[in-house]
């Protein structure tokens, strides 16, 4: 398929902008051990965004993988993972903030090192949900690509560290006008001392129509829950024309 737009993103780097419904949004990793921070949101109607709690339950799932859909707060599908490399994308581990990237990486100002300096993934989503007419009280769970955290039988969290190799990638399928907000900042569990350096190519692509009849659609026949979702997005699209 052909690239309709592509963005690489550095590290430390931020971005958002508004993607239309029937697009591939296709992150590949130029390097070993990539996060990006990602938030969707409803294009046309911005109260409405991704909800952690409601994706996963609806789903049985902790992780997102292939076959799993981003559901919103009002029950749709904002996008579908339709293909990935890796198996598995964080969901309940967050940001890092300003106090933990100083701690962990040393304290850095913009006044000294310019754009040089280390930022944290809150400050960036912050900056762009203001710049999209939001502020950082709609700030919400995030999905961490290319990271995996998992929990032990005692529910201590673990970083694995070998997860994200160059070259992994991971495509989402947006099924409404979505605002997406990436922040590409290091997983806040990353045991690494040194600010991980990982650009990251976002490419974005037209998508084939999705069949309501179609069987063999992995994130539309996943879980009769995602049928639901899919079912109250179509008739979200209908009555909008």
């Amino acid at each position: 398929m052909e690239v309709q737009w592509s963005k690489t993103l550095r590290p430390g780097g931020k971005w958002s902008g508004a993607i239309g419904r029937g697009k591939l949004l296709r992150f590949t990793a130029l390097g070993d051990g990539a996060n990006v921070a990602l938030l969707l949101y409803n294009a046309r109607d911005l109260t409405e965004r991704y909800n952690m709690p409601d994706t996963l339950k609806a789903q049985h799932v902790s992780r997102l993988t292939r076959g799993n859909v981003l559901m919103s707060d009002n029950g749709r599908v904002l996008a579908g993972i339709v293909e990935d490399s890796l198996g598995w994308h964080d969901t309940i581990s967050g940001l890092t903030t300003r106090e933990l990237t100083d701690a962990k990486y040393g304290r850095t100002r913009f006044q000294e090192r310019r754009n040089e300096w280390l930022r944290s993934g809150y400050e960036n989503a912050a900056v762009e949900l203001v710049r999209n007419g939001l502020s950082a009280r709609d700030l919400g769970p995030v999905v961490n690509l290319f990271s995996k955290v998992y929990c032990d039988e005692e529910g201590r969290m673990h970083f694995q560290e070998d997860h994200c190799r160059e070259g992994a990638t991971v495509t989402l399928r947006t099924e409404m006008d979505v605002l997406a907000v990436l922040s590409n900042t290091p997983h806040p569990l990353d045991p690494r001392s040194e600010y991980p350096s990982v650009p990251v190519l976002l490419e974005v692509l037209r998508a084939d129509p999705l069949d309501p009849d179609d069987s063999r659609d992995e994130c539309l026949n996943f879980r009769p829950e995602n049928r639901r979702a899919y079912e109250n997005t179509w008739e979200y699209q209908l009555l909008l024309g």
